[in-house]
């Protein structure tokens, strides 16, 4: 088993499985739905993983016991946030704050985003986190301009 605190945001179909099954232990995937947790909970089941702890948690209002994490992924959970009508950019400060607060110095964060461009995001996560490295996503081309539809990025807690 590789030991590694691992965090997952409002999971359904996860990357806590993949990684249970590549041999990390101590995975913990949370989502504000409870219906969201026990359908997981009946994957996670059926496949027979049983090193993938979950909980029901408001990532913007999380309980203490939750900290000292070494990787948490995000895949949609910031771009729902910032699209709240209440007070986005104050939603998007609570969320680095509570990111800040799970992942250990030197956590890495990844986040795949389809909201926010590469250069948008370096900005939101400027204070208390230092990019790392992009990850590959797919490219299209459209009127002889080339881009990406997604942005996959991961950065260190400092």
């Amino acid at each position: 088993m590789l030991q590694c605190l691992i965090l997952e945001l409002e999971m359904v179909f996860s990357w806590l499985n993949l990684l249970a099954k590549c041999g990390f232990s101590d995975v913990t995937g949370i989502d504000y739905s409870p219906s969201a947790i026990q359908l997981s909970g009946r994957i996670i089941e059926k496949e027979g993983l049983s090193d993938i702890k979950l909980k029901v948690e408001d990532f913007l209002n999380l309980s203490p016991e939750l900290s000292g994490f070494h990787i948490c992924i995000d895949k949609g959970t910031f771009d729902a946030i910032s699209l709240n009508p209440d007070n986005a950019a104050e939603k998007r400060k609570q969320y680095v704050e509570s990111l800040s607060r799970v992942l250990a110095v030197k956590g890495y964060f990844l986040i795949t985003s389809c909201n926010w461009t590469k250069e948008e995001l370096l900005n939101e996560f400027s204070a208390g986190f230092e990019f790392f490295e992009e990850l590959p996503t797919p490219r299209f081309s459209f009127g002889g301009r080339s881009g990406n539809s997604v942005a996959a990025l991961v950065f260190q807690k400092t």
